[in-house]
């Protein structure tokens, strides 16, 4: 470590379980963050702060004003832009450590892409908000022999469970299937930022004590209320022996060859990516405009219409605002971009 390193990092270097052996380690790794909302856009800057030397973004989302209240890295005029996220988590990572490599990619993480989009990454931070996501991060980290780190946040309430390949149940084995019925989602339940810090940082010191290689990590389940100041944590066992995914390795979201829509936690909003073709953004900006208000840039076009706001994406993904009914959304693709 140079001499300007050991001055930025001095008070963690001092920290006795990190050093400066595991300063160097953190500056050697690459870390992939799925998800750049509330709990990934805290992940990314934590780290950047720590002096991580890789960070990778994955996010599908852009910025909207109901984001600021809960998720870091984002301002105003951001959500004025309807700036990618990760663009946005980019572009303020590198006013705040110039010395780390980020890599942005405005993408969702699909079966026929996350192999390519993580392979450089030496650890996965889950910023996702649904199981379809966890499932097929899950399958790609058993697969790969790679850690990943579990959190979740609704209301005042959070969880959080490290997954170490070899070292502990996966996944699939403390949740074999998604949950059955209707799950609270910030949008009808709400969220308080608290929950999603707490959250946030206790991935991140998991992922800060993997990467400097520290003994006895225990796969323990970490639970918390922020509002009635409560935590426990219980042991997540042994890995099950009739795991599908880690025990019969068989990969089925990862070996899937498309994905269901989903609800956007928060946003009113479907994300739609059953579809997929490359788009001319600009081409298609050109023929949308009689329909209504067209803004288009790089990363993503923005058509709004009375009832809806479509937000489509070069690679034929898209966002529809103003319905969580996924027939609806369908319906309001095709009638717009075809079938």
């Amino acid at each position: 470590m140079s001499s300007r390193d050991l001055h930025r990092y001095s008070r963690q270097v001092r920290f006795p379980q990190i050093g400066e052996t595991g300063q160097s380690k953190i500056r050697a790794a690459s870390v992939c963050i799925l998800g750049c909302g509330a709990l990934g856009s805290f992940q990314a800057e934590a780290l950047a702060r720590a002096g991580i030397g890789k960070l990778v973004l994955i996010d599908r989302d852009y910025v909207d004003f109901t984001n600021l209240q809960r998720q870091w890295l984002y301002d105003e005029a951001d959500a004025e832009r309807e700036t990618p996220k990760a663009i946005a988590a980019a572009q303020r990572l590198a006013r705040i450590n110039g010395d780390v490599i980020v890599t942005p990619h405005v993408a969702d993480l699909t079966p026929s892409n996350a192999e390519e989009l993580t392979e450089t990454c030496d650890l996965i931070l889950d910023g996702t908000d649904n199981f379809e996501s966890r499932y097929l991060l899950n399958d790609l980290a058993v697969k790969k022999n790679r850690p990943w780190i579990y959190g979740a946040a609704i209301g005042s309430y959070g969880l959080v469970m490290p997954v170490v390949p070899g070292h502990g149940p996966c996944f699939a084995c403390v949740y074999p299937d998604p949950p059955e019925g209707i799950q609270p989602t910030c949008d009808v339940n709400g969220i308080i930022a608290p929950a999603t810090a707490s959250v946030a940082a206790l991935q991140t010191a998991m992922a800060l004590r993997l990467l400097v290689g520290w003994p006895d990590f225990r796969c323990q389940i970490q639970q918390l209320d922020l509002w009635q100041a409560t935590s426990r944590h219980t042991d997540a066992g042994e890995p099950d022996p009739a795991c599908l995914v880690c025990a019969r390795r068989h990969f089925r979201y990862l070996e899937g060859q498309k994905r269901v829509p989903v609800s956007l936690c928060g946003r009113n909003a479907v994300q739609l990516h059953e579809t997929a073709r490359p788009l001319d953004l600009e081409e298609l900006a050109s023929r949308l405009t009689p329909l209504g208000e067209v803004r288009v840039n790089e990363f993503a076009l923005r058509l709004a219409l009375p009832k809806y706001d479509l937000t489509v994406f070069p690679d034929g993904r898209a966002i529809i605002k103003g319905t969580t009914d996924i027939a609806v959304a369908r319906s309001v693709y095709a009638r717009i971009l075809g079938a």
